[in-house]
């Protein structure tokens, strides 16, 4: 038999798992209570038991979202060097898979302009969520301060080649935008081992 606490745990795991899509695929305003939890499959009043209003659902499914596909992008750091990592990630995340599948995508990515307008929670989250995403490319907190810098322009030129392949109506300039920010990773990367 499952116990109420199991019972409630799954269905926070549901609202999650639709806010998580929602907001990545509409922003801010996919957060909204009743779409979330029609998509979970729960009465509106489920969602009161879990949050007390919809900032604070936005706040939980980004959250959520960079937990979910964080690892899957990032992964463990590897024995390699420096460029050779930040070039397999670029690879990784600069796809068309990766613009194509807003549902499952980088939420960092798909949430910078509904950020930068969001609620100071949402906002502290999203710099939170940002600061995990950049040690997690480092490989720890502790990496030398060019390898963070390194992070922060390589993240930049990740969300913002996602957005501008995204945001194009020709195909083949959304290819040209991420094939262009895969190789400015790799010049990056490569220009600091050089020296």
């Amino acid at each position: 038999m499952v116990s109420r606490v199991e019972l409630k745990e799954a269905s926070l795991h549901r609202i999650l798992d639709a806010s998580a899509v929602r907001l990545r695929v509409e922003g801010l305003s996919g957060a909204a209570i009743a779409p979330v939890m029609q998509d979970a499959g729960l009465t509106h009043g489920a969602f009161y038991s879990h949050f007390a209003n919809k900032d604070e659902l936005a706040v939980a499914a980004l959250r959520h979202a960079l937990l979910e596909n964080r690892p899957h992008w990032v992964g463990k750091p590897r024995n390699e060097s420096w460029p050779a990592r930040l070039g397999r990630l670029a690879r990784r995340y600069l796809t068309a898979a990766h613009r194509d599948d807003v549902a499952d995508s980088c939420a960092l990515a798909a949430l910078v302009s509904d950020a930068s307008r969001g609620s100071a929670a949402f906002r502290q989250a999203y710099t939170r969520e940002l600061a995990k995403s950049l040690s997690a490319i480092c490989g720890d907190e502790s990496a030398p301060l060019q390898q963070q810098d390194d992070a922060i322009a390589f993240m930049a030129l990740c969300i913002g080649g996602i957005g501008l392949a995204r945001a194009v109506d020709d195909p083949a300039l959304s290819e040209h935008v991420l094939a262009v920010c895969r190789e400015a990773v790799a010049r990056l990367a490569n220009a600091d081992s050089a020296t």
